[in-house]
């Protein structure tokens, strides 16, 4: 597979999603990490924390801004690996902007973790693009199998993801249904807290399930029509 192919045939938008964006992060313990992202002269930054915390969306949304300048970028989850080869990330040191995310799923993996490793050398040889990796556990605990991939992911930025507390998540959800244009009383907010699954990640879903539902029936946000929703899940 040829370096210039495997750059043309990347799904580039595959795994983005619309919605993901710093504006709608809300970054109150993670503020220094948010500034770091969007600060380009960071080129190596390796994010950790627990599944479902925030780093895919960060990932996502640099990508979106470098995107938006109409800089080449890439976002790569290692959890989807199995369908590819690790050829794959051969030539990526062309783009502005390369997002690995789920590292975790790859360790172990001779071939992946070399060819991550090698990116990682290409990418300070070109000197120009930027690496954001993301994993659910921290360097010491990834289990990695080279020694050197391990100094390499830490070269630059290491920054633990810090997860938001219950009041954190009201304000982020509430913060995300106005950039949908709709309300989110405090009420339903308290409820999905106390009902539903903690991760944002999750509550973020049904969130624009949610307004999806909402207004395909033309109903309000109430606490019984959202029982309703979360029950037909189950």
């Amino acid at each position: 597979m040829s370096t210039i192919n495997t750059v043309e045939q990347l799904p580039l938008g595959m795994w983005l999603r619309e919605g993901a964006n710093f504006e709608n992060y809300f970054a109150t313990a993670n503020s220094q990490l948010l500034a770091s992202l969007k600060n380009s002269d960071e080129q190596f930054v390796f994010l950790w924390g627990t599944e479902s915390i925030g780093k895919t969306h960060l990932l996502q949304a640099a990508c979106h801004v470098a995107t938006a300048k109409g800089e080449g970028s890439v976002y790569l989850p290692m959890s989807e690996a199995e369908q590819f080869a690790s050829e794959m990330l051969e030539g990526l040191e062309q783009m502005s902007l390369v997002a690995i995310d789920d590292v975790d799923a790859i360790a172990g993996d001779r071939d992946w973790e070399t060819a991550l490793f090698n990116l990682y050398n290409r990418i300070r040889d070109t000197g120009t693009g930027r690496l954001l990796v993301a994993a659910n556990k921290s360097l010491p605990e990834l289990g990695l199998v080279l020694p050197d991939l391990q100094s390499r992911l830490s070269w630059g930025l290491v920054y633990q993801v810090q997860a938001m507390s219950d009041d954190e998540k009201r304000l982020a959800l509430k913060q995300r249904a106005d950039s949908r244009g709709f309300e989110l009383p405090d009420e339903v907010a308290h409820y999905l807290l106390r009902h539903y699954k903690r991760q944002t990640s999750a509550l973020f879903e049904l969130l624009e399930r949610l307004d999806q539902q909402s207004l395909a029936e033309q109903r309000r946000l109430t606490i019984p029509f959202v029982k309703q929703i979360i029950e037909t899940e189950e």
